[in-house]
């Protein structure tokens, strides 16, 4: 995978070394620590040993597309955002900025963590995840390359010295917000193997990662904190063993209370600790529960002091990496005038990278289709362009964006190229007559509260009525431009110059009734706006819709035919759509469909039908399902770019920056493409790129250019232990030049196990001249064809027939060839082996669960099904004779044995009942037959079943 790139951004600098290595420091100051010293470190936040020069220190800074929740800082665009541009090489840019900025703010205030948390590299799996905008892409692997680049610009170039430690969030399995800290996510091995896993090991095996912080939800009916997979895999990875692993927020309180898994919060510390946890996040700042359970568990010999050893001398480890311990304590960093600069040329660079050119056609005309050139980019001609829709206008922030010291949105950013831009929010104006008063309500300043006083409409009693989908909207005092916000009072204050906060203040729900008046409802509190006797003032009541007061909505000027206005004067008009990163979708909360809001879907075709010109601009987290919307001739996507969106989305438009984004997820068609949220078995749910059999809205990788590339003369090679080289020949046949995103992908059909439909094996930016011809090979490791042998149980690449296919995006595959590789196949099942219930081939019905409390995995069957089917194939010879089932835990119940007959037929074998309370080895007898066949074992009732042995 190619790297190329301008390089705007000054070296990083010199950060002196310490005189010994960071595990010498650590191990040093451990044997100096007291016990109380060494519990006190494990909460988030350790207090300063005067006595041997440790200061104060918390896990944590927030930096996942810049320094968050901590004054004006770089915000570049989203990771989703990031993710688009597929360069490891900018994103390892961007997060060498980010970490320098972190540590210029440790210089200011050494209060400031040098642990930053971020990347979150969990899969985006389904695109509904409230949190999709945090994670970079679908594809595991090219989350990790990814990943591992942001990682290593965190970590900074000094071979001795930290910039600052990265932490990857959240293993393991967590694609949903729903439920998020008591949902069981089920990962069979080939999806914790082939899915899951390769988003953390990628960066870890890198040498980028400090730690990882670990996720809310459950694994397989074992709550992520107290997870046996933290020791059985990522600390067997290299350079897995010396991480120091942190726990979300309030994660290990849910053990004993929400989960209710452990019995009391010492065993949940203990857990915890004996599973890898080193360092725990816990009521805020507050370390003296977390120290009190500790030392509780100490006191029931639950835990050891070598257990609390082994946790504080791996974060002693992550401090004394960054220089923290060294002679004269931290290194200083400042930001120069220069840095700052190139930080702000960096970030506009990533916004413009980031967008992504879906559809660029010729408007067409009454009479059908133009011959007309594509919409896009703008001619150099144009003058006139009118910029519709509130997105349009104003830049939004997430809630873990940091405060940009300025915001170029996309009007700014085309005002500064076009002669003639006008910006219309598409918002209705509207105003608010209480019925029982007969008084406007109005809002004199920002300090004043919300008040019906006035019996006619001004400024002050105007508001811009911002419709956001799911019922929610925002109300923006034409007086001041501010957001009505719920104040702590109580009352209402047009003061919020966002939507923000953990909960939303911002937003109300409109209820009409059977007469057309309007009651209001602030969402973060489900309160009821009434107006209060005598002052007049607005008021949150709770209580029933009853106690609300109840309004006439005046439409003071329509948003709709406002913007239709304004396109049919311009000569090509941008509607720009999309979402708050606070609402309908964020941490907390998952999205229920891929629609625009119908506010937004009619301002869009609203817009077209006054203007065939119109470019619509989807400015948004996540992807949408546009429906006949996707007809708009030019259609681009923009995660929210952070301070320089504007200027990214203009550049691309206009044409002075070539289109360079590709998607880092599919945009599916429609919501009945998509699985449950909850179903994580991409496998047998079709589910991702790799597994679904709908047609895409937009594909994988996709991405316009400005010009033609022509694919030809695909060949593939096995160069052994080199991997595998494809090679093809590209050309520009465009009059522009063009920055190709080469794609490879695989296919196996035939293969022993059900392999993805398409698996991307890499891909190589290729730039191209006009008339430009690159003959472009791209290595492989066979190890990216490997899929979990359930039989071998471990990684394997099968030999067989692939098919390679090169093209464009995951559907756009202009090339394949075949290819048929040779080596060790999975082995075949055999009599008298032990067989892991866990390790099957397919099921329906089937729940997977603890083994014993702490460790393991068995099956059961899953709620809401009256029988777990699991099937085991590929058996060498036909078992026969004598068995044992092994039975972890039996509330009564049956479990029988069928082996595969004639045309998908299956013919009973044997049956046992398990008597409630029983546990242990369940003796099977196994009728005799001739041939090999596949065998389903079947549980119906409450069993808990480990393995089996047949023959």
């Amino acid at each position: 995978m190619s790297r190329t790139h301008m390089n705007t951004t000054p070296a990083a600098p010199s950060l002196a070394p310490a005189r010994a290595t960071a595990h010498e420091i650590a191990r040093d100051l451990l044997a100096q620590l007291t016990a109380g010293e060494k519990l006190a470190m494990l909460h988030q936040h350790s207090p300063s040993i005067d006595r041997l020069g440790i200061a104060a220190f918390q896990t944590g800074t927030e930096g996942a597309h810049g320094v968050a929740w901590l004054g004006k800082a770089t915000v570049f665009p989203q990771p989703v955002g990031l993710a688009a541009t597929w360069d490891e090489e900018l994103l390892e840019r961007v997060g060498q900025a980010v970490g320098r900025e972190v540590r210029a703010k440790n210089t200011e205030n050494p209060s400031i963590s040098l642990n930053v948390w971020a990347p979150v590299v969990n899969p985006l799996r389904h695109p509904l995840w409230g949190r999709n905008e945090e994670g970079f892409s679908e594809d595991p692997v090219l989350t990790g390359r990814l990943a591992s680049a942001f990682c290593q610009g965190l970590r900074g170039s000094d071979p001795e010295v930290w910039q600052t430690t990265p932490t990857l969030k959240h293993f393991l399995g967590y694609n949903n917000e729903v439920d998020r800290n008591v949902s069981s996510t089920q990962l069979r091995a080939r999806v914790l193997h082939e899915y899951e896993l390769p988003a953390y090991s990628v960066p870890i095996a890198d040498g980028a990662v400090g730690a990882v912080m670990l996720s809310y939800n459950l694994v397989n009916g074992m709550p992520a904190h107290v997870s046996d997979l933290v020791i059985e895999h990522l600390r067997q990875w290299p350079g897995g063993a010396d991480l120091a692993i942190v726990t979300d927020a309030g994660a290990p309180k849910s053990l004993f209370t929400a989960e209710k898994y452990l019995p009391d919060a010492p065993s949940a510390y203990a857990a915890a600790l004996h599973a890898g946890v080193d360092n725990f996040t816990d009521d805020g700042a507050d370390s003296a529960p977390s120290i009190a359970y500790l030392e509780a568990a100490l006191e029931r010999d639950l835990i050891s002091m070598d257990d609390v050893d082994t946790s504080v001398l791996r974060l002693l480890r992550l401090r004394a990496a960054t220089g923290e311990f060294a002679d004269g304590g931290f290194p200083a960093v400042s930001l120069s005038a220069e840095q700052a600069r190139a930080h702000r040329e960096l970030a506009r660079e990533a916004a413009a990278k980031s967008v992504v050119v879906l559809a660029n056609n010729a408007p067409s005309s009454g009479a059908g289709r133009s011959t007309a050139a594509p919409l896009l980019p703008l001619s150099a001609t144009t003058k006139k362009l009118a910029v519709i829709g509130a997105l349009g206008s104003h830049v939004l922030t997430d809630w873990y964006s940091g405060t940009p010291e300025y915001s170029v949105s996309l009007a700014a950013g085309l005002g500064g190229l076009y002669p003639d831009v006008v910006a219309v929010g598409g918002h209705d104006v509207v105003a608010l007559r209480g019925i029982r008063t007969g008084a406007y309500l109005g809002t004199p300043g920002e300090k004043s509260s919300l008040a019906a006083t006035s019996t006619s409409v001004g400024e002050e009693e105007l508001f811009e009525l911002q419709e956001w989908g799911q019922g929610e909207v925002t109300l923006r005092s034409k007086a001041n431009g501010l957001l009505l916000t719920a104040g702590n009072d109580g009352y209402l204050y047009p003061s919020a110059s966002r939507v923000g906060g953990w909960i939303v203040q911002e937003t109300f729900r409109l209820h009409r009734d059977s007469a057309g008046a309007v009651r209001l409802q602030h969402v973060g509190t489900g309160k009821w706006v009434h107006i209060e006797a005598h002052t007049g003032s607005a008021l949150l009541l709770p209580g029933d819709i009853e106690v609300a007061d109840r309004f006439t909505l005046r439409i003071q000027e329509n948003g709709v035919e406002a913007a239709a206005r304004a396109a049919a004067a311009a000569e090509v008009a941008v509607v720009v759509v999309g979402n708050d990163p606070h609402l309908g979708g964020r941490e907390t909360l998952d999205r229920t469909t891929l629609e625009l809001s119908a506010r937004d879907q009619e301002l869009v075709r609203v817009v077209q039908e006054a203007n065939p010109n119109t470019v619509l601009t989807i400015i948004s987290s996540y992807p949408y399902a546009l429906g006949e919307l996707a007809q708009v001739p030019a259609i681009l996507w923009s995660s929210h770019a952070g301070q320089e969106l504007g200027h990214g989305l203009a550049a691309v438009m206009s044409g002075a920056v070539e289109p360079y984004g590709r998607l880092p997820q599919t945009w599916f068609a429609k919501d009945a493409d998509l699985p449950d949220i909850l179903d994580y078995d991409i496998i047998s749910a079709g589910a991702t790129y790799q597994y679904s059999a709908a047609e895409p809205l937009f594909p994988l990788g996709h991405g316009l250019n400005y010009a033609e590339v022509e694919y030809d003369e695909l060949d593939v090679r096995d160069a052994g232990e080199q991997g595998l080289e494809v090679s093809l020949t590209v050309r520009n046949t465009g009059m522009r030049d063009v920055a190709e995103l080469v794609q490879i992908y695989a296919a196996a059909p035939d293969h022993r196990f059900e392999f993805p439909r398409r698996l991307l094996l890499g891909h190589e930016r290729v730039r191209l001249s006009s008339g430009e011809q690159r003959r472009v090979t791209i290595r492989v490791a066979r190890e990216r064809l490997a899929t979990f042998s359930v039989t071998a149980l471990r990684m394997l690449t099968e030999p067989g027939e692939y098919f390679i296919l090169a093209g464009r995006s995951a559907a756009d595959l202009r090339l394949s060839a075949t290819l048929t590789l040779e080596g060790p196949a999975s082995p075949q099942r055999q009599p008298r082996d032990t067989i892991r219930a866990e390790h099957f081939d397919a099921a329906t019905g089937v729940e997977l669960v603890p083994e014993t409390r702490l460790a393991g995995t068995a099956i059961s069957l899953s709620p809401g099904h009256t029988r777990a089917v699991a099937e085991y194939r590929n058996w060498a010879c036909a078992p026969s004779g004598s068995g044992t089932l092994r039975v972890v835990k039996s509330d009564g119940g049956r479990v029988s044995l069928e082996r595969a007959g004639a045309v998908g037929s299956w013919l009973p074998w044997a049956t046992v009942s398990i008597p409630a309370g029983f546990e242990g080895a369940v003796e099977l007898e196994l009728p005799q037959h001739e041939t090999a066949a596949d065998i389903r074992l079947i549980v119906t009732g409450k069993l808990v079943v480990a393995d089996f042995r047949l023959g």
